[in-house]
């Protein structure tokens, strides 16, 4: 069985950089599989339960933001992926990685997939396990802070997020080495 791997939440200025592992059956019968950019979010939300069910393992792990602005937003994405594939409950075959790189990990075949997202279903699967879980994320930092308007731009850098920013300041979860949130906080 190969595991499909993928990260989300590269380009947001606030929260974890957010990573999948999905093992699905070699024939399944989960219906609107895509990259997640291309769902909606109620797509997304029903095919995550389908896919929750149906997978023979999943995993999700993180790299948070302070790991992001200590390392750098590509060591900390290899990270993620790193922990949720250490995070499956068995060792899949190998690994089908979206992307032009394969963390490190005990698996020793590890194949990367430039538009993987667009053309393996377990990436796909990946894909919207953890733009998922990161978008829920951002929904419960909307609520504790809903002038910041999370819940609608889900922490990218849109003129609402930047002119939030100036507003209200930094938060904790903010990355710090991020260009807009760097030229705040005097760093």
């Amino acid at each position: 069985m190969w595991a499909g791997v993928d990260e989300v939440g590269r380009g947001p200025l606030i929260g974890s950089v957010v990573a999948a592992a999905v093992v699905l059956p070699q024939r399944h019968h989960i219906g609107g599989l895509r990259d997640s950019k291309k769902l909606s979010q109620s797509r997304r939300e029903l095919i995550a339960n389908v896919i929750e069910r149906e997978a023979l393992a999943f995993s999700l792990a993180e790299a948070s933001a302070r790991e992001v602005d200590q390392l750098n937003i590509h060591q900390a994405s290899l990270l993620a992926m790193r922990r949720a594939v250490e995070g499956l409950p068995f060792e899949p075959w190998g690994l089908l990685v979206d992307g032009r790189h394969v963390p490190e990990t005990t698996i020793r075949l590890g194949i990367a997939m430039v538009k993987g997202d667009d053309r393996v279903d377990a990436i796909k699967a990946a894909s919207i396990l953890a733009k998922v879980h990161r978008d829920r994320q951002m929904v419960a930092l909307h609520d504790q802070y809903p002038e910041y308007g999370f819940a609608q731009h889900k922490g990218y850098p849109t003129p609402s997020h930047l002119a939030a920013l100036k507003q209200f300041g930094l938060l904790a979860e903010h990355r710090r080495s991020y260009g807009p949130c760097r030229n705040l906080s005097g760093d």
